[in-house]
């Protein structure tokens, strides 16, 4: 058994070789708590949390640090906007956060230390770095001098001659452009904290640099993050933390996004779909099977259809359990292990899709047994599919899905799909037999019910009918 990771540093897929054996070490990029999450936010953590859970699985014991960057630029301008302290919008957001990850199922990490929490740990790497000849002091400010770190551009692939760097208001001083902030000097108004170098707040990129040696240390397994991060705040982060003397990370693991039109989903753009709304629309657990089905490093092109695709798809899973578990006459519990194929696919970089196929493979060879009425062979293809749902956190008798939709009462959708399910089941079992007087009653009783029933390719849809 070997787990196999792309790593963007290497430019591809790599063996997982742990630092210590057994155990495996993971620092994301989390929430920067500026507003409340959208779903692309939220996917990041999605994708890790199933990453997390399949190392588990396989015997690692790991330890997830997910930050909370609870200061920088949007945070003070948001306070200024709206008059309001800038902690107690970090801080209104970082629970949005953390009720997103809730929603959809994601574990709570080992540790969730926050960037304010950790102003020591920063100032005690800014002094090595000035001590090394990699980082200068100007006008309060202190900056990380690119041109004294030779492996600078490494991760992104840059050439140091072509560097835009992203500058921000303030950042008076520089010995040259492409250098960055490490520390920014204090502004009236807004918070600071001293140092050697007077008082100030902490730049981005510092912060999950100190904030990942003091939680796991000069060394560590896996560093994670949206694709969107590489540059600059990975790449300067790297800068910092091996110009410092550790060795950081040994593989970086970055997810794609979730877009619009072909755009980043981004408040910038306006086009943002906020989890807390998401979740009065569609039932959590759909929400993530639709954010996390996809690979981690593709791209989901967010639209309507696409998650009632994804209901659909997951009502079919859930269907099949909830009528094994009434023909067994109670709970079927997890195989011991999944199926080899579903190992497989999950050991190579993570492969969700090819994951989730032996699943719907294994729903339909259930579903025959039920036809069949081999109640033996249905119980077994239970077990196994909710060992492979529980490794993807979406297996619905789990009791974080069984007890979680108690605030949502007025969202029938789901139910109404999982009954009318049931019921098609019913039809094309009936089809099976060639009772075809059955298989029309049965159509016939949901046509008067006010649904339609399509005959397709891939199966029977439903949709409701005009009103």
């Amino acid at each position: 058994m070997t787990i196999r990771l792309y790593d963007t540093s290497a430019r591809q897929i790599r063996d997982f070789s742990p630092l210590n054996d057994g155990c495996v070490s993971i620092y994301l990029c989390g929430a920067t708590v500026q507003a409340a999450p959208h779903i692309g936010h939220i996917r990041s953590g999605l994708n890790f949390d199933i990453m997390r859970r399949w190392f588990a699985y396989r015997g690692y014991d790991v330890t997830f640090i997910r930050n909370v960057t609870d200061i920088d630029d949007k945070i003070i301008r948001k306070s200024g906007e709206q008059g309001r302290p800038w902690w107690a919008i970090g801080y209104e957001n970082e629970r949005a956060f953390n009720s997103g990850y809730d929603a959809l199922g994601c574990l709570p990490p080992t540790y969730e230390p926050r960037a304010t929490g950790h102003i020591t740990e920063m100032v005690e790497m800014m002094r090595g770095l000035i001590e090394r000849g990699h980082a200068y002091e100007a006008d309060g400010n202190v900056y990380f001098d690119v041109r004294s770190f030779p492996g600078y551009l490494e991760l992104s692939n840059q050439d140091l001659d072509d560097l835009r760097q992203p500058s921000g208001e303030g950042e008076t001083g520089k010995r040259d452009p492409r250098d960055f902030a490490m520390w920014k000097a204090a502004k009236e108004g807004e918070p600071s904290w001293e140092t050697p170098w007077g008082r100030g707040r902490p730049g981005w990129h510092l912060e999950c640099s100190a904030m990942a040696h003091k939680y796991l240390g000069e060394e560590f397994d896996i560093h994670g993050g949206g694709i969107d991060l590489i540059f600059p705040h990975h790449e300067n982060e790297i800068a910092q933390a091996k110009a410092f003397g550790d060795t950081f990370a040994r593989y970086w693991v970055h997810n794609g996004w979730v877009t619009m039109s072909g755009e980043k989903m981004s408040k910038s753009l306006g086009n943002s779909v906020l989890v807390s709304e998401m979740v009065k629309q569609w039932r959590p657990i759909v929400l993530r099977y639709y954010l996390g089905t996809p690979h981690y490093r593709s791209m989901i092109e967010y639209s309507e259809e696409a998650l009632r695709e994804a209901e659909s798809a997951f009502a079919r899973i859930e269907g099949f359990v909830q009528r094994v578990v009434e023909k067994a006459g109670g709970v079927v519990e997890p195989a011991a292990q999944v199926p080899p194929a579903f190992a497989d696919a999950m050991d190579d970089d993570m492969g969700v899709p090819q994951a989730l196929a032996i699943v719907h493979t294994t729903v339909r060879q259930g579903n025959s047994a039920l036809a069949a009425d081999d109640k033996e062979a249905a119980v077994a293809r239970l077990a196994e599919v909710r060992a492979m749902l529980g490794v993807l956190g979406l297996d619905p008798l789990d009791p974080h899905w069984a007890g979680g939709e108690t605030d949502r009462g007025e969202d029938l959708h789901g139910a109404v799909d999982t009954l009318v399910r049931l019921v098609l089941d019913q039809r094309e079992a009936a089809r099976s037999r060639k009772d075809w007087g059955t298989a029309d009653a049965i159509r016939d009783q949901l046509n008067q019910s006010g649904l339609v029933i399509e005959d397709s390719p891939t199966g029977p849809r439903w949709t409701l009918g005009p009103r």
